[in-house]
């Protein structure tokens, strides 16, 4: 029997909140200036407490954060960063080797909080529901989960940086971690040294954002 009855109504997001988290969602962007500023630890362990409030495939909660603290270990993962980095600018011809170049893409060597993110493959937590036919759900709720924390992250003045130009194997083989564990992020967090409401890849002139209209497609049933 049915107790839906007896639940407590949900709340009610008025128009000026709507308006609020339309500004938030513009002004969440990928930071890679960071001032060297620490965050304070309670507020790292909000941050990662509201991230926990994200949904998961069965509610699995896969996500898995690992604090990068020992500088020798930073160190190693940034040299990673200036390798895989390098070999990506030898993809790449002409005007956008050269506009490439001069992108800052990581805030390894500023940003106070390093996290290393990971899914954790086989979770006794949700004991496989959801995940039978499509077991990668489990890597899409880590990444809700990280989009949970960018959004929290900002609420709170902090900027975070997604660093992708980075060897999975490499980083494996540095941070010791369980096998069934898989490497999804690496994150930097920190107080950022300038805000914007406009990607920064945008302002360097390396692609405009195009309409959201041209991403949606309707099936056409004949």
């Amino acid at each position: 029997m049915s107790d839906k009855g007896n639940q407590t109504p949900g709340p009610a997001f008025d128009d000026a909140f709507g308006q609020e988290f339309v500004k938030l969602l513009q002004w969440r962007r990928d930071v890679r200036h960071f001032k060297r500023d620490p965050l304070p630890s309670e507020l790292v362990e909000e941050l990662l407490a509201l991230t926990d409030l994200s949904p998961s495939v069965g509610n699995s909660q896969p996500w898995r954060f690992v604090m990068i603290e020992e500088p020798s270990l930073r160190s190693a993962i940034y040299e990673d960063f200036k390798c895989a980095n390098s070999e990506a600018l030898n993809g790449y011809k002409g005007d956008k080797a050269a506009l490439y170049a001069n992108l800052k893409l990581s805030g390894l060597d500023d940003a106070p909080v390093h996290i290393a993110v990971y899914c954790d493959e086989a979770p006794a937590q949700g004991r496989g529901l959801g995940r039978q036919t499509m077991p990668e759900t489990l890597r899409y709720s880590v990444v809700s989960a990280i989009h949970t924390l960018w959004l929290a992250a900002r609420t709170r003045g902090v900027g975070l940086g997604w660093v992708s130009i980075l060897h999975p194997d490499k980083l494996q083989s540095l941070i010791q971690v369980p096998d069934n564990w898989s490497f999804v992020a690496y994150l930097c967090l920190g107080y950022p040294t300038v805000e914007s409401d406009t990607p920064e890849l945008q302002q360097v002139g390396w692609q405009e954002r195009t309409p959201w209209q041209t991403r949606v497609y309707k099936n056409k049933v004949s």
